[in-house]
This record gives structure tokens, C-alpha cells and sequence, in this order.
């Protein structure tokens, strides 16, 4: 039987979602929670990998088990056996044909900031401190740029091996709630590192250390001299992943 998960985790301990042999990981905590609660290794295999520091509010995921169990209780069998930065939020029987990789639609990832003249110790684990002001327009501006069909080669990571760089965004939001402000980017799949110097780029053309002409060759010429620089993982929150169907019956 196929079940799917909603998983949310704090990065901040973790290699990163995928199994290593020389890191802690998101997967290997959670195959590791499978095999104490049914006695069997099982892969659970999520809808993309998330790089080491970053988080999720709602990465999916699905795991293929012999157990009989019902859907809705895999998530509580899990989480006593799970440490305290990571949950199963939602569990359920998969769909036929599911695959939480390969099903997904649209992904959204959030960048959390605080703009402030000081570094507060009490926002640093889930968000980067910007020393100054937001200049909030001139994001708006720049995060414009970034919607359509490009190819982000230049926001990718050197030695990333991928069939192709060419990517679609729906939409990039700059959100400001007092001194925070979050780039929220939905797209139909990411590059490494890809939202991560996006909203670096975003912050250069805002503080004047890029202009138009910079995004537009970074995006017609895949110019990597023209982007920003990458962003700290901790800022970055996987926000949520669109199946076009509702997955746990909400």
C-alpha cells in the first residue's frame, strides 16, 4: 500500500532531505521511523530534495508499505518514534498512481529576512538579518523580472547535473510585515540553489549593486557575472507542493 505524508522540519541540524553516509538527514530519520514502527526498510521519497540547513512547512512525501494500517494513524506511528524537529503533519492513503516526486505540479518556497539597524538572536534560526532598510518597490520590481519561462542556469549551483535549466515561475511575491519581508517564489520545479541567489539578486537590485540590464542578461545570456549572491539556507522554507488534488481529504 502506497500512503502520502505531509512532513514539516526545522533544517537547521540536517544535511539535507537525502540519505548520506556521513550526515544526518531528513530521510534517514524518517526511514529509520518507518522500520522501528513496522519492522521493515522502506524508502520514503519525497517531492525534491531540500538542501542541508533548509526547512519545510510541508515537504510531501510518499512510502510504499506491507503494513495494514490506516491512513490517517501512519503519522502519529511515526512521530513517537521521530525527533522533535521532525513531523508527520498529515498522513493518508496515496492516490493511485501517486508519486511525490514525479506527480507535483507547483512547489512554493518562502526566504524569510528581518531589516533591522541589529541582529536579533531570537529571529536568526528561521530567518537572515539585513543590516538597513527595505527598499520593498524596488524588490517588487526586480522580482518581476522572474516570472515566465527562463532558463535559470545562471541561478544554479556549479556541478548541479540536471536534463535541462529551463524553468517556469508562476509568481514572485515580496511580502512586508513590519521589519520582515518574505520572497515567496512558485514555480513548477527549482534548481540548486536557484531560489537562494534569486533573492539575492533581488537584494543587490534593490540596494543598486545590479539594474534591469544585469537580471535580463542573467536570464537571455544565463550570465552568472550578473546575479546576485546566494543566500543563506536558513532563510528558505518549503512552503508547500500542488498536486491539483486535494491529497488528505480537507
Amino acid at each position: 500500500m502506497r500512503y502520502v505524508l505531509s512532513v514539516a522540519y526545522d533544517g537547521t541540524h540536517f544535511n539535507g532531505w537525502q540519505v548520506q553516509s556521513n550526515g544526518r538527514t531528513v530521510q534517514g530519520e524518517l526511514n529509520e521511523a518507518v522500520y522501528k514502527a513496522f519492522g521493515e526498510w522502506a524508502v520514503v521519497t519525497a517531492s525534491g530534495r531540500t538542501d542541508a540547513g533548509v526547512h519545510a512547512l510541508n515537504q510531501v512525501c510518499h512510502v510504499d508499505l506491507s503494513a495494514d494500517i490506516a491512513g490517517e494513524k501512519l503519522a502519529d506511528a511515526l512521530n513517537c518514534r521521530l525527533p522533535q524537529d521532525v513531523s508527520v503533519l498529515q498522513s493518508a492513503v496515496a492516490p493511485d498512481g501517486f508519486d511525490a516526486n514525479r506527480s507535483a505540479k507547483k512547489k512554493t518556497y518562502c526566504y524569510n529576512m528581518y531589516f533591522a539597524p541589529r541582529r536579533n538572536p531570537l529571529c536568526d534560526r528561521f530567518a537572515v538579518w539585513i543590516k538597513g532598510k527595505a527598499d520593498i518597490n524596488k524588490m517588487k520590481e526586480a522580482a518581476a523580472y522572474f516570472t515566465g519561462e527562463h532558463d535559470f542556469a545562471a541561478y544554479c549551483a556549479s556541478g548541479s547535473q540536471v536534463k535541462t535549466t529551463v524553468r517556469t515561475v508562476y509568481s514572485v511575491d515580496v511580502i512586508s510585515e513590519g521589519g520582515f519581508v518574505k520572497i515567496e517564489v512558485c514555480g513548477n520545479g527549482f534548481l540548486y540553489n536557484m531560489v537562494r541567489t534569486l533573492v539575492g539578486t533581488v537584494l543587490w537590485y534593490s540596494s543598486g549593486k545590479l539594474g534591469a540590464e544585469d537580471i535580463l542578461a542573467s536570464l537571455n545570456e544565463c550570465d552568472r557575472n550578473r546575479v546576485g549572491k546566494t543566500m543563506p539556507a536558513k532563510g528558505l522554507v518549503l512552503k508547500s507542493v500542488d498536486y491539483g488534488t486535494d491529497l488528505f481529504g480537507l
